[in-house]
């Protein structure tokens, strides 16, 4: 199954959204049905919707787009279904021109809404992952 090629499109926009520090365009993307669940490194997991979400996003760009830029890497894209996608991303934050050493992985699913919109629908985001264990990943292609 190959990723729609409208897909890729949105992807930049979101992406593109979120180096911005763009609140509206960031909930543009996100849809009302949204779920999302967070493991914070610490052995806390908290589980959230559409409205925590956008406080969310709200906080971190109020309390840093002015000193601050993001550093979101594409890991992986993956098609789940006729008009959804997995997208795996990891993010971190360069604070005063210093980067952080710890970065949050997200395994974000995006659908086409009845609008035919492209929606982030679905997160799961593992916070506080050293960036040195990154550089580990491997991505393994296997046959069945």
């Amino acid at each position: 199954m190959m990723v729609p090629e409208d897909f890729h499109s949105f992807l930049n926009h979101y992406l593109k959204s979120w180096r911005s520090f763009s609140i509206e365009e960031i909930k543009k993307c996100i849809s009302n049905e949204y779920q999302a669940r967070e493991a914070d490194g610490h052995s806390e997991i908290i589980d959230f919707g559409y409205q925590e979400s956008v406080e969310g996003w709200e906080q971190a760009f109020s309390q840093l787009r002015d000193h601050a830029e993001w550093i979101i890497n594409e890991i992986g894209i993956l098609p789940l279904k006729n008009n959804e996608v997995m997208v795996i991303l990891s993010a971190t934050l360069l604070m005063d021109e210093q980067p952080l050493d710890k970065a949050s992985l997200f395994f974000q699913t995006f659908k086409k809404d009845e609008n035919e919109c492209w929606k982030l629908i679905m997160s799961y985001i593992e916070a506080g992952v050293p960036k040195d264990h990154l550089n580990s990943l491997v991505m393994v292609d296997k046959e069945s």
